[in-house]
């Protein structure tokens, strides 16, 4: 014992003897030493996990002189000559080693370009994956999902029959609810396309950091428990989703912002993301291939005709490109229509022509493809037409009518669509605003500019999504043969669905199962009661009656 322990024993002892003489007992408890516990190791975050195992990527730079050996005071002139021989080799070696790291990992953030097998970038590899999705994109190739367009002249019913189809699909679209949701993607979901295949519920989402997140929604999911028995999902939780990374590099540069089916027979899957890439992707195959690349510019949206031959690309540059799938992609004509980023564009689909285009401008515009396609560009390339030359041209009798109808908003215009029947258009706009025209087929038909663009219906809807939130868009339903509608998403965390009146059809909300906005939406091309929405943080959820197989 110590010092200290001594003398407390010894007055301890005395104390016993003191209060043994005035007949006093008192039971002082010895002192109990515990052995220390050992020190719990502190948890690390993955990302420092990762970072400890990788080590540094680059090699350590060090100083010169403490790389320098010491000199023999004694060594001669020519030994002397040899080791700083020795010490410059060393010395490039150690520079072209840190330049050759530095290069790869320039190349690394750079967008790919070359053709990309799509299972080898899956999240997971492993065979299973693998398989699953292999058995869910092969059943999406058994038939052909052609694009379908309705009629112009459909669906103009009085007032009477309006309000006689709004209560019907009020009573179907009513008795939709959460029927499966997952985590499809990591980051915040960007685009969202609903495949038309009838016998699956398959969608597709795109995130922030170019992932894109394919989801088997009715697929039947399974977990297995801690002592090994498999339990069946519960909440509303289900499906089987997957994760490839076809654009690069993995951060918000390469956000993919819109998602497009082959529209002849949907067999394979288009994608432009902020990257400046624009790639499809083939179930068939299993390849995903770069069909064009603009490192100017932002590709914002994209959209092709339903015979599938064409697409036209909106960019942060205020431009929009025409490429025509059948020929190289040199020839590619950009066309400058608005000085600001150009959000969204739709294409016609029964008047293939019509172009819509929405912007930072404030405006949403119509255009005339064929006089755009019809400006003679000399030289071999590139095929640019810029502001300055499109106004030039706009001033001749030839351009007169390029531009077939303008509206202007109070604010940026984030989407503008045309429904499958080619007639309606819907615009969303941060002036908190849904704007609805109702286009006569006869005027669509003339080659002149529209005779009024003032919107048939409007309404108010909080549009202010802010910072974390993707923009808000107004969707149409792609099926024709339904009653035109379309779906919004609402910041008070519900899915809303209105007609093309702009009367509520239904608000699709759980409060116990959703806790962040619906922002971005999309419904299936052939059944009416579908409707998938995804949020900030990459969840995804299927909208359907809870009694359907």
């Amino acid at each position: 014992m110590s010092d200290f322990e001594e003398e407390r024993e010894a007055n301890i002892a005395r104390n016993r003897a003191l209060l043994a003489q005035l007949d006093v007992s008192l039971d002082i408890p010895k002192k109990h030493v515990t052995a220390e516990k050992p020190k719990v190791k502190p948890v690390r975050s993955a990302k420092q996990r990762l970072k400890r195992e990788a080590g540094p990527a680059l090699p350590t730079r060090t100083s010169s002189r403490l790389r320098r050996s010491v000199p023999d005071p004694d060594e001669t002139p020519e030994k002397k000559r040899k080791r700083e021989q020795e010490e410059e080799l060393l010395r490039q070696k150690l520079e072209q080693e840190r330049l050759e790291a530095e290069e790869r990992a320039r190349e690394v953030k750079k967008p790919r370009h070359d053709s990309l097998e799509m299972y080898a970038h899956l999240e997971d590899q492993e065979a299973q994956e693998v398989m699953a999705l292999t058995a869910s994109l092969q059943v999406t190739t058994k038939t052909v999902n052609a694009r379908r367009v309705g009629d112009m002249n459909s669906y103009q019913y009085d007032e009477e029959h309006h309000e006689a189809a709004v209560t019907e699909l009020k009573k179907k679209l009513g008795g939709m609810e959460i029927v499966s949701r997952a985590k499809v993607t990591k980051e915040r979901i960007y685009s969202a396309a609903y495949h038309p295949e009838k016998t699956k519920d398959l969608i597709f989402f795109g995130d922030k950091h170019g992932t894109l997140g394919i989801w088997d929604a009715r697929a039947p999911a399974e977990e297995v428990e801690e002592d090994g028995d498999v339990a069946s999902q519960g909440d509303g939780e289900g499906g089987k989703s997957w994760r490839m990374q076809l654009h690069w590099p993995n951060s918000s540069h390469s956000s993919i912002s819109s998602i497009r089916f082959d529209p002849i027979d949907a067999h394979s899957v288009y994608t432009s993301s902020y990257d400046g890439t624009i790639r499809t992707t083939s179930f068939v195959s299993s390849i995903s291939t770069e069909i064009l690349y603009n490192e100017n510019a932002l590709p914002t949206t994209m959209d092709l005709p339903p015979h599938g031959h064409e697409m036209w690309i909106a960019d942060s540059n205020g431009g929009v490109t025409h490429l025509d799938l059948r020929e190289d992609k040199s020839k590619a004509r950009w066309y400058q229509l608005s000085e600001d980023k150009i959000g969204c564009l739709s294409v016609n689909p029964v008047v293939t022509n019509l172009l819509l285009t929405t912007s930072n401008s404030r405006v949403l515009r119509i255009w005339d493809a064929r006089k755009l396609q019809s400006i003679s560009i000399k030289g071999k390339g590139p095929y640019e037409i810029n502001a300055e030359q499109l106004e030039e041209f706009r001033e001749t009798k030839a351009g007169k009518d390029v531009m077939r109808g303008e509206w202007r908003h109070g604010k940026s215009v984030t989407a503008g669509y045309w429904d499958p029947h080619g007639r309606r258009a819907v615009s969303t706009s941060y002036d908190d605003t849904i704007q609805i025209w109702d286009i006569k087929p006869e005027v669509t038909q003339k080659d002149a500019e529209f005779p009024s663009m003032r919107p048939a219906h409007q309404f108010h809807h909080n549009c202010q999504t802010g910072k974390w939130v993707t923009l808000l868009r107004a969707q149409w339903n792609p099926n024709p043969d339904v009653y035109p509608h379309f779906t919004l998403g609402n910041m008070d965390r519900s899915l809303d669905i209105r007609s093309y009146k702009g009367e509520l059809i239904t608000k699709l909300a759980d409060k116990n199962k959703i806790t962040a906005v619906q922002a971005v939406t999309c419904s299936h091309p052939n059944i009416l009661e579908r409707a998938a929405s995804g949020n900030a943080s990459g969840r995804c959820i299927l909208w359907a009656p809870t009694d359907t197989e």
